[in-house]
């Protein structure tokens, strides 16, 4: 591991500073992506810019309807605080193992942007909006690539907007090797119609605009009933097969949707 130096700023404004004078440096949160790459060789920081701390980063709250999640806020506190939007909480509380929850943070896994994150999909399913140091960005144009966001180098994700659904519902088919998803797949119904947001199928999430238009119909999973996925541009795999990812798609929206509340 190559040596670097290690900052813990006390504000947002401070840990931009310092990741802007530190081109070569980067952000630190739950550090469960991180600190594995840099074990590995695979990054090579010249410094770690701590964030995992800072006040403005924390805490879950309701704001003009909506459930705004600081970006520093574990999995297993969403899983235990979000209750009011009980999809996003039955999502976190599945996420990895005990080690993960407690460790792994809401901004991190979004900026990351593993193909396998799952909180990109309720992000996307629920039409979030991702507030970082300058700007909103919708969650409908953040996730460019596999591991890959709209984010600029220097940005830092802060918070996190839900829309609160009528309901919403998850549903994921762990690799057996890993514990990631092979898929999951996250359903909404929100003021603004169904939305159905698919995760670690593809090289990054996506959603499912016929499934969409058949829950606008009636939201339940016999509106689902005969609609298949095409398994092209689908991720291949030793575990899953494109064309078995396709099949779990179909079959995970049916149960992401039966189980919304």
């Amino acid at each position: 591991m190559t040596p670097f130096a290690y900052h813990r700023p006390a504000t947002v404004a401070e840990a931009v500073l310092l990741r802007w004078r530190e081109p070569a440096s980067a952000f630190l949160a739950g550090g469960q992506t991180l600190i594995g790459t840099l074990t590995a060789g695979g990054a090579h920081p010249s410094a770690l810019i701590d964030v995992a701390r800072i006040p403005d980063l924390a805490g879950i709250r309701d704001e003009g309807g909506r459930l705004v999640v600081g970006a520093a806020a574990t999995h297993a506190t969403i899983a235990r605080d979000a209750g009011s939007l009980p999809g996003l909480a039955a999502l976190a509380r599945v996420i990895g193992d005990l080690q993960i929850r407690n460790m792994g943070t809401l901004g991190g896994s979004l900026a990351n942007n593993d193909p396998a994150g799952e909180h990109a999909a309720a992000a996307l399913g629920l039409g979030a909006d991702i507030r970082t140091d300058r700007r909103t960005l919708p969650a409908d144009s953040f996730f460019t690539g596999p591991f890959r966001t709209a984010l600029d180098p220097d940005e830092l994700v802060v918070a996190i907007a839900y829309p609160r659904p009528r309901r919403a519902g998850y549903a994921k088919m762990r690799d057996p090797a890993s514990g990631y998803p092979v898929v999951g797949v996250f359903a909404a119904e929100t003021a603004d119609g169904p939305r159905v947001a698919v995760i670690g199928a593809g090289p990054r999430p996506f959603r499912l605009p016929a499934f969409e238009r058949a829950l606008a119909a009636g939201f339940g999973p016999d509106a689902l009933a005969g609609l298949t996925v095409s398994a092209q541009g689908l991720r291949d795999s030793l575990h899953a097969s494109a064309q078995y990812r396709a099949h779990l798609i179909a079959v995970l929206a049916r149960r992401a949707v039966a189980a919304a509340k």
